[in-house]
């Protein structure tokens, strides 16, 4: 492979316009290999010339780097000034900002170029003090009358990556149609050399920060506080003010795992820091045995997932997926839920996940939804504006159990709301399991699962679904099913048959190709729950098997 003058010259334009003098000498030794001839440096410069990074699932997502194609100073500065250029046009201009990170490599550089450049267009750019929560910029972009929030996170993407999430006023994600705007914006803008900044931006009070944490502990539920948790924040953000919040509710055994207890932007103790990843709790369930505790939680780096361990009857422990903490929750809100306050309420979750949660709404007598994946539909699910919602979840352990304050998942609050339903089990002398064998008898046995393959170049992904959707299987598991494309709605497929379910789709935050797998079976009563679910997950097992083999390809 050869350098061609359009790349070496496209280059050059980038190092011109950009304003960070050590992105610039990054991007100027990888361009000086190219020129002398190296063929993994010209690889390489192709690939961090070839576009910029595009809003997707979350935001703005990849490698920290330099060149378009990575998170880094340029980049970030044009992102701040296509929205600022939004935010006038829209009527915001002067408004109100607040700007967020995580503890990752870069991010504290990247919140204050975003910072000045809001400075820098007459916005009122307020800065969180230190690496936070993601789910409390969204928190306090609502309760301030905010224009907007920035979050300077990559959640739980490997330590190479850093991100760029973008909160409307009412505290949600920005929708796709806002993305595409902004992108149009980003792309008519001045190079970031020339976009004006300025260091009059200010910083959030801890008591404001504060009022998250007040509110956050008020949603306990019940009398119980008998609990002993182990706790992980992943090397993320979110320890410190989970123990916090868990205490002012009345929770206050709460053992960190030592080893991942503080932010850690290597992440040393994962291969990658999403509790969903093989390997990823071991060192949380293994503290929860040692202190035998009643609950393991599991958050992500910035604290916006929640995943859930309990004790299996063998003595064990084992995580819950996300589907089974899902219906535990929405099933938890809806028999507690003061129907004065929401007379109508609406739960939703995504069409990837358990189809459980269906029932369980309407066991209840609330409405139900199905959105595509991600929060910025499940936050408007129903009428397009979320009227009525009190909950929602998505099977990657994503969880918003108080829309009116946080409108996106927020790890904090949904191990508020676990903590307080494990508590109540224990004072019945119940457990978590227990309560998921009752909704399994009363609605079902739905278990699920998820096969992914993780791509090094891009144009696999478009490459495996042109196959998918040009030769689907009739049969999975022994079992005819249809084919469904999903298209122009999202980029998927959906094969279904009695009681086999199997979406697929690309990952909108990894390089990665998801199928998501169900398989529900009715259950006579509790006598006949062991062996229904046995042979449901033996199916599962079938049914996963054949997945992989058709995305092996």
């Amino acid at each position: 492979m050869k350098l061609v003058t359009e790349l070496r010259d496209k280059a050059f334009r980038w190092l011109a316009d950009d304003p960070d003098a050590g992105d610039k000498a990054e991007l100027q030794q990888v361009l000086a290999r190219a020129m002398g001839g190296d063929e993994t440096a010209v690889a390489e410069l192709e690939d961090r010339m070839s576009g910029e990074l595009t809003f997707g699932t979350a935001g703005l997502r990849g490698p920290e780097r330099a060149g378009p194609n990575g998170m880094n100073t340029a980049v970030v500065v044009r992102a701040t000034a296509g929205i600022a250029a939004w935010l006038r046009a829209q009527g915001h201009a002067g408004g109100v900002v607040m700007v967020g990170r995580d503890a990752r490599h870069g991010s504290a550089k990247f919140a204050e170029a975003v910072a000045s450049v809001l400075a820098g267009a007459g916005f009122d750019a307020r800065v969180l003090p230190g690496p936070l929560p993601t789910p409390i910029l969204s928190f306090l972009t609502r309760g301030t009358a905010a224009v907007a929030g920035i979050q300077i996170t990559a959640s739980h993407n490997p330590p190479a990556d850093n991100g760029y999430k973008v909160y409307l006023s009412d505290g949600a994600q920005i929708s796709p149609a806002e993305a595409n705007v902004i992108e149009a914006a980003i792309r008519g803008g001045a190079a970031a050399v020339s976009v004006p900044r300025s260091d009059t931006y200010t910083t959030v009070s801890s008591s404001e920060v504060d009022t998250y944490a007040t509110h956050v502990a008020a949603l306990a539920r019940g009398d119980s506080r008998d609990l002993t948790v182990a706790l992980t924040p992943m090397h993320g953000v979110g320890g410190a003010t989970a123990v916090d919040v868990l205490a002012r509710a009345g929770f206050t055994d709460v053992h960190l795992v030592a080893p991942q207890a503080e932010p850690d932007p290597a992440f040393p103790t994962v291969s990658f820091p999403n509790p969903e990843e093989p390997g990823a709790t071991d060192l949380l369930l293994a503290t929860a045995s040692d202190v035998d505790a009643d609950l393991a939680i599991a958050l992500d780096p910035d604290a916006d997932r929640c995943a859930l361990g309990v004790r299996s009857p063998d003595g064990g422990w084992r995580m819950l997926r996300g589907d089974e903490t899902g219906v535990l929750l929405g099933d938890y809100i809806l028999s507690t839920l003061d129907r004065m306050t929401h007379p109508d309420p609406l739960v939703a979750t995504t069409i990837v996940s358990s189809s459980m949660l269906g029932s369980v709404a309407a066991a209840h007598g609330a409405r139900y939804d199905e959105t595509l994946t991600g929060f910025k539909w499940l936050v408007r699910a129903g009428d397009g504006h979320g009227t009525g919602l009190v909950y929602a979840y998505e099977e990657a352990l994503g969880h918003c159990v108080d829309p009116d304050s946080v409108r996106d998942k927020d790890g904090i609050s949904a191990a508020v709301l676990a903590c307080s339903l494990a508590a109540s089990l224990k004072a019945a002398g119940r457990t978590v399991l227990d309560a998921l064998d009752d909704l399994a008898v009363a609605h079902g046995v739905h278990v699920t699962d998820q096969v992914s393959v993780r791509v090094t170049d891009l144009a696999r992904i478009g490459q495996l679904m042109a196959r998918l959707r040009s030769a689907p299987p009739s049969s999975i598991a022994g079992v005819a099913v249809t084919a469904e494309d999903l298209l122009p709605r999202t980029d998927g497929l959906r094969w279904s048959g009695e009681g086999v379910r199997v979406v697929v789709r690309p990952s909108g935050t990894e390089p990665k190709v998801k199928a998501y797998l169900q398989v529900k079976a009715p259950v006579a009563d509790a006598s006949a729950l062991a062996d229904v679910r046995s042979a449901a997950t033996e199916k599962l097992a079938s049914v996963r098997d054949e997945v992989a083999a058709l995305l092996a390809g």
